[in-house]
């Protein structure tokens, strides 16, 4: 997902070129490593004084120039992307600096301004489970991690079920609010062989009774496909600002993956 962001970014950084960047023979005039320091501690909310800068460089990729600019403070590394000519800032990205040892989200939530008051790691993986039905007795956490997406702080939460699905959650640190969610039968088998089928309509009244509200007319796209030889109901559903993308099987009316993602405008 964050190469695909980073992709997009540097495709728009890369329209940008012509009205931001000026020409002096074959060379663009860069923005230079001090504005590209200035822009990444900007972003991040940390002062230079209280930062270790690790990087500092320039380099390029599918033709675009930019800055790495990688530093730790208060326990995280953080790094950088920054787009050469126009500042653009392409990727970020911060984590729990290992040589240091964890901090844990409270303490991140204290160090700066751009982090205060974020939600517990604990109270994430609780918004998680109550939104799946579940309890903590009848899971096992992969990872609960904090993380900077697009200037947000973003919890990413995965956990498995013990009938094996794995649940996979985006939550906003500052909010509580789930950004997006799916969940997938990883060990799914199913419970009949037969060749009894259920119809278009009960597949997408299955769909439907997932997303409270939603009618027929919120299903955009639908269709009947096989996966291994089984028939399978494939079909998005857009209802209150909301995706919601699912697979159904064809014979028992399981939901074998459902994703929910907040549309942004």
């Amino acid at each position: 997902m964050k190469y695909r962001k980073m992709m997009l970014a540097m495709a728009a950084a890369a329209v940008l070129l012509g009205g931001c960047a000026q020409k002096s023979g074959a060379t663009e005039e860069y923005i230079g490593t001090e504005a590209a320091k200035a822009l990444a501690f900007q972003d991040s909310g940390v002062t230079e004084a209280d930062a270790v800068v690790e990087k500092t460089g320039l380099d390029t990729k599918n033709g675009i120039a930019y800055y790495e600019v990688d530093f730790t403070s208060g326990g995280y590394q953080y790094e950088y992307d920054i787009d050469a000519i126009t500042g653009v800032i392409i990727e970020s990205q911060s984590k729990a600096d290992d040589g240091k040892g964890a901090a844990d989200s409270q303490t991140a939530a204290n160090q700066t301004g751009t982090q205060a008051e974020l939600i517990t790691e604990e109270k994430a993986k609780e918004i998680a489970l109550s939104h799946a039905g579940l309890s903590s007795e009848n899971v096992t956490f992969v990872r609960a991690k904090l993380d900077r997406d697009d200037g947000r702080w973003e919890y990413e939460v995965e956990f498995y079920s013990a009938d094996g699905k794995e649940y996979d959650y985006e939550i906003n640190a500052s909010t509580g609010e789930i950004l997006s969610y799916d969940y997938d039968a990883e060990y799914y088998q199913p419970a009949s062989t037969g060749t009894q089928k259920i119809t278009e309509e009960e597949a997408k009244n299955i769909a439907l009774s997932q997303v409270s509200g939603a009618t027929a007319k919120d299903i955009y796209e639908f269709e009947a496909d096989y996966d291994d030889g089984r028939l399978e109901y494939e079909g998005k559903i857009y209802y209150d600002n909301m995706e919601y993308e699912f697979s159904i099987d064809g014979y028992s009316g399981a939901i074998r993956e459902w994703e929910a993602e907040a549309i942004r405008g």
